[in-house]
Order: structure tokens, then sequence, then C-alpha cells
């Protein structure tokens, strides 16, 4: 596909993003916004959109003026390049790749609603993502995962067993035939029962 022409379609503006300089991660205990120095300082700020496009899905730090590309981070959901951190809900740490290097940024929101709606954005993404992913791994004629499954009622008549159908007489009196669940002909076979005619009422 031509990249100058491929769909693009944005899942989310955060208008004014943080980035800073994060110390190395300490012994797999996860990390926090308190040790990053002054928050008040960032390394950078700008606006960060996250894109869709066929390939997938990446999250850009731009220029809010020029648009010009400060990092840019893929967005895979089976290993994904986002970390909250523990002790705020509006800082997050993201890897970022530049020629195959791979580095990590913290990234800091002005209010709790702007992060709020950037993990719903990347949620819907994942949950999309999954649905699609176990559609085209679905054998053919398997059920869809969005119903019930459920044991089939057979409301055939078993051998032996009846039901009634009343028949209208001319006089407005009604009349009663039991019938089973098949006759025979003259030569003994069985046949199948046709349906009972439009109109009639079945008594359980």
């Amino acid at each position: 596909m031509d990249l100058d022409s491929e769909i693009e379609s944005i899942l989310y503006i955060g208008r004014e993003v943080s980035v800073y300089k994060i110390p190395p991660l300490r012994a797999n205990v996860g990390h926090r916004a308190g040790e990053w120095g002054d928050l008040a300082d960032p390394l950078w700020k700008g606006r960060l959109r996250i894109i869709e496009r066929s390939a997938g899905v990446v999250m850009q730090f731009e220029d809010s003026q020029t648009g010009e590309l400060f990092a840019k981070a893929d967005y895979d959901p089976e290993r994904p390049s986002v970390e909250a951190v523990l002790d705020s809900s509006r800082y997050f740490v993201v890897r970022v790749e530049d020629s195959g290097r791979k580095a990590y940024i913290g990234m800091g929101f002005a209010e709790r609603t702007d992060s709020f709606d950037f993990n719903v954005a990347l949620q819907d993404y994942t949950k999309r993502y999954k649905a699609k992913l176990h559609t085209d791994t679905a054998e053919p004629g398997a059920p869809s995962p969005h119903l019930p499954i459920g044991p089939k009622k057979d409301y055939s008549l078993k051998e032996g067993q009846t039901f009634t159908i009343n028949l209208p007489g001319r006089s407005g009196q009604t009349s009663s035939l039991n019938v089973s669940n098949s006759v025979s002909n003259s030569t003994g076979s069985s046949i199948p029962l046709l349906p009972p005619p439009p109109g009639g009422t079945k008594k359980r």
C-alpha cells in the first residue's frame, strides 16, 4: 500500500504531554515518578498522537506548533511499550525506538482526565486487536465467542408420541385428530407426516 495514500485513524491526541529522562529501573521493583527529579522541569513538552494504520498503532511525540517528530513508539498489545508508574496515575514509562535502538522515557499528563483518556484509547485498541486475532485464527464454522453455547433442543416427535390437531367443522364444531410422527402407506413403509395446515392450533 502507498504510504502517502494510506488511511490513518487518530485514536487519541494529548495536547500537553511532558517527557522526562528517567533513571534505570532498580531490581524490577517498578518505576516511580517521584524519582525523576523536578517534574516541573521536563526534558521536552509537546503533544502526543496515537495513530492507527494498517501496519498497527504508533505513539508519536510531536511539537505542538510545527508537528516535528520528537520520538515515536510502536504499540504492540502482545508486548506493550507503556507501563504505569507506581506512585501516580498521570505518569507512565514508554519504550521508544530510533533506528533500531531502544530507550525508555518518562511521560506525564497535566490532568488526570488526559491520562484516563489515554488509557481508554489503548484499552479499546487492545480489545479490537484481540477480537480480530480470534476471528482470523478461528476454524471455519466455529461458534462465535459472543454467543452463548447451550444444548441443542430436539423438537421432533419420538416414536409413539402423538399430538392433537383441532379441525374446525362446517357447523362450527371442532373434531380432534390424533396423529403420530409418521403414517404408513399402502406398501407398509413409513412416510413423514406433512405439517398441519395454516390456522391450525396445537394443544400440549
